[in-house]
């Protein structure tokens, strides 16, 4: 097998030429979010969301028969490549969720030429350090990724990535941030051509008064179509989204 730093980047370079590639004009889809924490409480988030990809404006209705309404795709739009990069906030408690996230363009990494004079190498990536997991194989690779000394606090890092052995693209990412206990997991298809979330989980402690708990969001996204059209009239402009939040 190739060094892990190199073969990740690959994987990076492919899933960005798929993303921008492949990307649908519109989506539409059925979401279920479940809301804990572990005081022992729980929440529900049903809806039905119709969005435009390309600024992440959505229509939603929230089930079976509550209000409407309009702005980014709750909780996330599953048309997303975090590996390009992205900043967001997130705020969860048991009666709301308030969440703005800003997707990165994907770019490539530039990789070197083979040359067969080079006879010592160092590590392609300075501020991750990547291995393959016991049951990686060529077919499909299974990474694990720490950061080093470089990687500054607070700042992401792929912790986990799984490679589907038919797409070529990850089918599982788990994103973690440096000297933070919070977590996103994400869990992918390849649904009619595009490379789609179809699960995901934040999990991230939080702060009320002299309380301190740990609050878990979990969405998983069902029955998923990418109309050519706008699905719905006020789909067709341009404005601009403004965060989503749940009730």
């Amino acid at each position: 097998m190739i060094p892990a730093d190199v073969a990740l980047v690959q994987v990076i370079n492919r899933t960005a030429t798929a993303y921008v590639q492949n990307a649908p004009t519109y989506i539409t889809y059925r979401e279920r979010t479940h809301v804990s924490s572990n005081m022992g409480r729980t929440e529900d988030v049903n809806r039905f969301v119709q969005v435009r990809q390309a600024d992440d404006y959505a229509v939603m209705q929230d089930l079976p028969q509550g209000a409407q309404r309009m702005g980014q795709a709750f909780p996330i739009i599953p048309y997303f490549d975090p590996l390009a990069g992205f900043s967001y906030s997130w705020f969860a408690n048991l009666k709301r969720i308030d969440i703005t996230i800003k997707r990165i363009e994907p770019g490539l990494w530039p990789m070197p030429a083979p040359d067969p004079s080079v006879n010592v190498s160092i590590p392609y990536i300075s501020f991750w350090a990547p291995s393959y997991m016991p049951d990686s194989s060529d077919a499909q690779p299974h990474f694990r990724v720490v950061p080093t000394p470089s990687l500054q606090q607070g700042y992401l890092y792929p912790y986990d990535v799984v490679v589907d052995p038919q797409s070529g693209l990850p089918s599982h990412l788990e994103l973690r941030f440096v000297g933070d206990p919070t977590s996103i997991a994400l869990d992918y298809r390849t649904i009619e051509g595009h490379w789609v979330i179809t699960h995901a989980t934040y999990s991230a402690p939080q702060h009320f008064g002299p309380m301190n708990f740990n609050v878990t969001s979990d969405t998983t996204y069902e029955d998923m179509t990418f109309p050519a059209a706008p699905p719905d009239p006020r789909l067709a402009g341009t404005p601009v989204p403004a965060p989503s939040s749940s009730p």
